[in-house]
Parts: C-alpha cells; sequence; structure tokens
C-alpha cells in the first residue's frame, strides 16, 4: 500500500467511527447501554492519547526539529516546535469555547441552549473544525513514520465513536430527527478525511510540511485529551469511580502496543 494510500485508508477508518458513534443513538432500538459503554471508551481514549502524546509524539517533534550541534540552535528549534505545539492547542481551545461553547462529550444535556436549530448546526461546525484536525494529526503522524501513525491512529479511534455520539446527541436535543442526526455525523466524519487529505496534498507540494503539522497536531491532540477528555472522565467519575481507573488501562494499553508494533 503506498503512502497516500495508508493515509486514505487510516483516515477512512477513523471517520467511520465518527459516523458508527452518531449511528448508536440515532438507530431505532438504541437503548442506554451504548452510553454507560461509551464512558469507557472516552476513559480509554483519554489515557492511551496521553501516553501517545507525550512517549510517542513530542519525541519525534524534537527528533525532527533539533538536529543541531550548539546549545543556541538547539533552543531555538525546540522554542519553535513548542510554540507551534501551543498554537494547535490554543486553536481547538478558541473554537470549542466560541464557535461550539456547549460541546462535550458525551450525551448533549444543554437541551435549553440546543433548542434553535441554528445552535446546534453552529455545535457541528465548530465540531467538524475539531474533527478536521483529528484528521491532520493521523496524517501527520503518518507521514513521521508507520509506528507512530499506527500509534496515533489508535488514540484518535478511540475517542472517535463518542464524538460521532456527541454530534448526534447535538441534533436531537435541537429536535432533529435520527436522518438528520446521522447526516451531522457524516459531515464530521467527512472533515476528518478533509484533514487527511490537507496534509497528504500539502506534503506532496512541500516535503517538509510534516515538520510543521506534528508538533501543531501534537497541541491539538494534547487539548483533546487533556482539555475535553479528562475533565468529562472526573465528571463520570462522580457516578462511577471505576471509570478514573480505565484512564490507567488506556495508558497501559499504550505501552503494550508501543512494544508490539516494530518502528
Amino acid at each position: 500500500m503506498g503512502s497516500f494510500g495508508k493515509l486514505l485508508f487510516f483516515g477512512g477508518l477513523v471517520a467511520l467511527a465518527n459516523v458508527l458513534g452518531g449511528w448508536l443513538l440515532a438507530r431505532p432500538r438504541a437503548t442506554v447501554r451504548e452510553g454507560h459503554l461509551l464512558r469507557y471508551l472516552i476513559a480509554l481514549g483519554a489515557g492511551f492519547m496521553l501516553a501517545a502524546i507525550f512517549i510517542e509524539m513530542l519525541p519525534e517533534v524534537v527528533r525532527l526539529w533539533a538536529p543541531h550541534d550548539s546549545q543556541a540552535e538547539l533552543g531555538h528549534a525546540v522554542l519553535g516546535a513548542m510554540t507551534l505545539l501551543l498554537a494547535g492547542y490554543l486553536l481547538i481551545h478558541l473554537f470549542e469555547h466560541t464557535i461550539a461553547p456547549h460541546f462535550h462529550f458525551g450525551a448533549e444535556t444543554h437541551t435549553e441552549a440546543m433548542l434553535a436549530p441554528a445552535a446546534a448546526y453552529t455545535a457541528i461546525g465548530g465540531l467538524s473544525i475539531h474533527t478536521f484536525f483529528d484528521g491532520v494529526s493521523v496524517a501527520a503522524a503518518f507521514l513521521v513514520n508507520s509506528k507512530v501513525g499506527l500509534l496515533v491512529f489508535v488514540a484518535i479511534l478511540l475517542h472517535k465513536v463518542p464524538e460521532g455520539f456527541t454530534a448526534a446527541s447535538i441534533m436531537l436535543a435541537s429536535g432533529r430527527s435520527p436522518r438528520q442526526a446521522l447526516a451531522a455525523t457524516a459531515i464530521i466524519g467527512a472533515a476528518t478525511l478533509c484533514g487527511v487529505l490537507s496534509v497528504a496534498a500539502l506534503h506532496a507540494r512541500v516535503s517538509e510540511a510534516v515538520l510543521y503539522a506534528l508538533p501543531f497536531s501534537a497541541g491539538v491532540t494534547l487539548y483533546v485529551a487533556a482539555s475535553d477528555l479528562i475533565p468529562e472522565v472526573n465528571h463520570m467519575e462522580r457516578k462511577n469511580p471505576m471509570v478514573s481507573v480505565v484512564v490507567f488501562a488506556g495508558v497501559a494499553l499504550f505501552y503494550v502496543l508501543h512494544l508490539l508494533i516494530e518502528g
């Protein structure tokens, strides 16, 4: 499988996971059982993503940005990389707290804020920007090497089903039909795939694009894990303390796969 075909394949899988999450909620005979399972998936994904960022992505960022001999050059390189990481983190913070201020993982509970259809569509728009950068993270990681790509792919995949569930929940809470809820999950899935294709197209024109895309996407991924998923886990543990334990299971799963996947 060629480089572009690999990106398209794995990008397609994470996009389909969005649709699966929406289908679990919008399908006929949907039950609350799926919501309980998604709680554990959110916690598992949070632990796995945090481990992937600090054990795999950031070391690769330093390796790419710091092939310098002098301490001064090393310092400037690390500063540039960390600035891009911070920019990625802050960009998602900006979108989630301006364009989609009611977004959170899980079933939408702010029904009073979602009564206006425009509010739901705005939230889906903000979520689409969020998922676009999920695709950027997957593509940038694979362009570094296959091991980094596979681990980041798993990290992103673990939270894509809850992401699709969230999108469908927002639409249903605004009074939209199950078909419209599924359409919303297809939109955010397409945004994920667009993120993958954008990085692939940029890399084809500018071979050093991954040098900038990887630290930026690491910042995006860090925001998702630390500012989206972990607070959701902290909220859920009030009802089920075992959810927090699953975060550590996610870290353990990362280490197992890290040892099994050859570089």
